[in-house]
C-alpha cells in the first residue's frame, strides 16, 4: 500500500495549505475538516485507479520567538 504524505501549513491568508511530497497534489481549505476532505479528493483525482492509499498529514508550525 502506497503512503503519500502532505505537508500542512498555515495559510497567511487564513485556513491551510497542503502539499504531498514527490508527488504535485497541492490543496487548501479554510477548516481541518474541509482540508482532509479536499486532500481525499485531490488524491483520489490524482490517480485514475482503484489502488488504496495511506495519507500521513504532517502540520508544520513556525513560530518566531525572540528572548
Amino acid at each position: 500500500m502506497q503512503e503519500i504524505i502532505f505537508v500542512i501549513n498555515e495559510s497567511s491568508e487564513g485556513g491551510y495549505e497542503a502539499a504531498a511530497l514527490g508527488i504535485s497534489i497541492f490543496t487548501e481549505a479554510d477548516t481541518w475538516s474541509e482540508l482532509k476532505a479536499n486532500i481525499i479528493e485531490a488524491v483520489s483525482c490524482h490517480f485514475d485507479d482503484n489502488v488504496q492509499r495511506i495519507v500521513r498529514m504532517h502540520f508544520v508550525k513556525d513560530e518566531l520567538l525572540t528572548a
